[in-house]
């Protein structure tokens, strides 16, 4: 291997890829800029639409309940709701969004109060519609009240006291430090998406490299050149590799700073009212690079070699398609609730990376299973390397026509 003729084929290779506008807009501009557009974006959009939603006065329908005069008259002097008449397709109106949610009072409900026998009463809505939810969740409020202005009415007329419901009361407590309760919210959205813009940022520039070569007749002319095929190869990988790295490093500086940007608005509270957080440190932020090191290796070389199989641009992205799923697919999956790192996860790439970052960034640091995630994922991205090697000494992949 000759340093020089690598360095050589990655200087020609590193000034082709700056002059080239779609390399640079995928690789530097969509990480640096896209996460602070999205996530404050997104996040101040979503606070304003779930306020506006919050103001609405929901329409209810009551079905039933002539008999029960008194509920009905309460439910009626609710603020909070706008009652609508009653109308035989009622299903259909919560499914169209006319009415968001419908509440059926059963036949002698308060005749059955007054004799102590239980009844349901139920709540119709629209499961997963924000405004319905809201309708519902205000309706099973209020009905919650009365119920216990009518239990606390019997104990009353008993001469009990309210307390007999509630002999000791039960309280949950977060005793985890903020920044770890932001970790485990926020660190799998973080290596999922660290993974995905290293594979990004080195899908176009193995096209160019392989593929776009063909397509542009010059791999004839680089391969009649007096350098080595090994040579020829690694600079070219260095190159996907340093497209790939630099989309990771540019990701993570814009997700920090994103976050950053969060923290100092009221975007980022938990339902407990407290503010979610986030502090990228130095450590974080290293330990999240070192491991997206030997994936970006894995991902430089196994684009670069399927890329090659194709004859032109447009066919190549074709084939490095499906490897978008291929990615996506294990990371989604580190997001998923009950999904921890085990030893046999570790094993499986792609996915122990994202659940080693997730737990980084919660400030935990399992340092026997980072050692195995690093080493299996320098097999792997080892055994891919080999494999391109292989393929760029093969004749018919070079020159398929």
């Amino acid at each position: 291997m000759n340093l020089n003729a690598v360095g050589i084929v990655y200087r020609k290779e590193f000034t082709e890829w700056v002059r080239d506008r779609r390399t640079l807009i995928s690789t530097v501009l969509v990480p640096l800029f896209l996460f602070p557009l999205m996530m404050v974006g997104f996040s101040a959009l979503a606070v304003v639409m779930v306020g506006k939603a919050e103001k609405e006065t929901p329409k209810i329908m009551i079905l039933g309940g002539e008999d029960s005069p008194q509920l009905i008259a309460s439910i009626k002097k609710l603020d909070s709701l706008e009652i609508v008449p009653y109308a035989a397709n009622w299903k259909d109106e919560i499914s169209n969004k006319d009415i968001r949610a419908a509440v059926e009072i059963p036949k002698g409900f308060e005749k059955s109060l007054e004799t102590g026998q239980s009844e349901t009463v139920k709540i119709y809505f629209y499961d997963g519609e924000m405004k319905s939810s809201f309708g519902a969740n205000r309706l099973e409020k209020f009905l919650k009240d009365y119920r216990d202005t009518v239990v606390k009415d019997r104990l009353a007329v008993k001469n009990l006291p309210a307390s007999v419901l509630s002999p000791f009361a039960i309280k949950q407590e977060n005793v985890a430090p903020p920044e770890k309760v932001s970790g485990a919210t926020f660190g799998s959205f973080i290596g999922y998406t660290v993974i995905i813009l290293c594979m990004t940022g080195a899908m176009y520039p193995a096209i160019d490299l392989t593929a776009g070569e063909k397509e542009r007749g010059t791999m004839e002319t680089i391969l009649s050149s007096p350098i080595s095929r090994m040579d020829l190869v690694l600079g070219k990988f260095l190159l996907v590799f340093s497209a790939s790295l630099a989309t990771a490093i540019l990701s993570v500086i814009s997700m920090g700073t994103s976050f950053a940007i969060l923290g100092h608005t009221n975007l980022m509270n938990s339902s407990g009212g407290q503010t979610l957080a986030l502090n990228l440190g130095l450590l974080s932020v290293v330990s999240v690079f070192v491991m997206a090191l030997p994936l970006a290796f894995l991902f430089s070389a196994v684009l670069m070699t399927i890329a090659l199989f194709a004859k032109s641009y447009k066919e190549a992205q074709s084939y490095l398609t499906p490897m978008t799923f291929v990615i996506v697919i294990p990371a989604v999956a580190s997001i998923m609730p009950g999904v921890e790192l085990t030893p046999k996860l570790a094993l499986i790439p792609v996915l122990n990376t994202s659940l080693v970052c997730k737990e980084i960034i919660s400030g935990t640091y399992h340092w026997n299973s980072i050692a195995l995630i690093f080493a299996s994922t320098c097999v792997y991205a080892g055994v891919a390397l080999f494999l391109a090697f292989k393929t760029f000494q093969r004749e018919s992949v070079l020159f398929r026509s």
